[in-house]
């Protein structure tokens, strides 16, 4: 088993010092037991030359496997541990950093149901979700669930995303109940960069609109994005889920902006296993009794009510 979580490693990471590290374990006892491995699969696995070059056909082949030995090792510990009557493991979870701000909303729940279990929560692109989900490296994730991306998974919907301007309060539409997309769009504006779902999600209501944004600032990270506009000097449009995390800065203010055609769903997907591992079951179990939809709107009520 150690074998075969040194070879996953090594693909993930492919260069042999980060792999031996995210094993904890030294470069030459990394090294070694890959090479136990091929002598006893009597098979080539790596491609060596000065540095990692990547996986033989045949240790491509045995990666698959090993994604899969791993996954049933983990589901079996998960096993066990429920028949000692408290379920432990790690929870590995995957978000799109837009929907990071929701994930203690599901999160702190689970754990205060499973108080032996730990969670690993990391922000991840929705592509990387999809590949570490198809490779058994994640139990679930939180991400876009409205197009073909998202693989061979199971749904539970959480919410839609709804927008608003966020804005300086003496700014030119504070004093409005609703802002056009084209209005917004002449703002100085920051945004996050047209890499992140998000952002092209906007740029498509904006474009339907007839309208061409160009932010003055652009970030890869809502964090940043909220650091800037706090400043006073930038409008931003924001999901209303960045409110459980971030609030209205002083001297903003939200206000509505029309209906879009559509609104985007965010959900909770995890791969279509059988029989389904135990703490993925679980964090789905406690995600139905959860309102997150509800919560999320009642916090944008609270947020609109002073100006309201």
């Amino acid at each position: 088993m150690r074998q075969l979580e040194y070879l996953s490693a090594l693909a993930r990471e492919r260069h042999f010092a980060r792999a031996a590290d995210a094993c904890h374990v030294s470069q030459p006892s990394l090294s070694a037991g890959i090479r136990k491995l091929e002598r006893d699969l009597g098979v080539s696995l790596v491609l060596r030359g000065q540095r990692y070059a990547g996986l033989t056909a045949e240790g491509e082949r045995v990666l698959g496997w090993a994604h899969r030995i791993l996954a049933e090792c983990e589901a079996l510990r998960e096993d066990l541990s429920s028949m000692a009557g408290s379920l432990s493991g790690v929870l590995r979870v995957g978000a799109i950093p837009t929907a990071l701000a929701v994930t203690p909303l599901i999160t702190t729940p689970f754990c205060e149901r499973h108080p032996h279990a730990r969670v690993s929560l990391e922000s991840l692109s929705s592509r990387e979700i999809s590949r570490r989900l198809g490779e058994f490296e994640l139990d679930a994730a939180l991400t876009y669930v409205d197009d073909g991306e998202v693989g061979d998974v199971r749904i539970t919907p959480l919410y839609e995303e709804r927008y608003l301007l966020l804005t300086p309060k003496d700014g030119r539409f504070a004093d409005r109940g609703t802002v056009r997309w084209a209005e917004a769009a002449a703002l100085p504006l920051c945004l996050l960069t047209q890499d992140m779902r998000n952002r092209r999600i906007l740029d498509g209501f904006f474009a339907g609109a007839g309208a061409t944004v160009v932010p003055a600032i652009e970030t890869d990270t809502v964090a940043a994005l909220y650091a800037h506009v706090a400043t006073r000097r930038w409008s931003s449009v924001v999901s209303h889920a960045w409110l459980n995390m971030f609030g209205v800065p002083e001297g903003m203010r939200l206000v509505r902006l029309e209906a879009p055609p559509r609104f985007p769903r965010i959900g909770l997907i995890v791969a279509d296993r059988h029989p389904e591992p135990l703490l993925a079951g679980a964090l789905l179990d406690v995600v139905r009794r959860t309102d997150v939809r509800g919560d999320l709107e009642r916090l944008l009520q609270r947020h609109l009510a002073p100006d309201a």
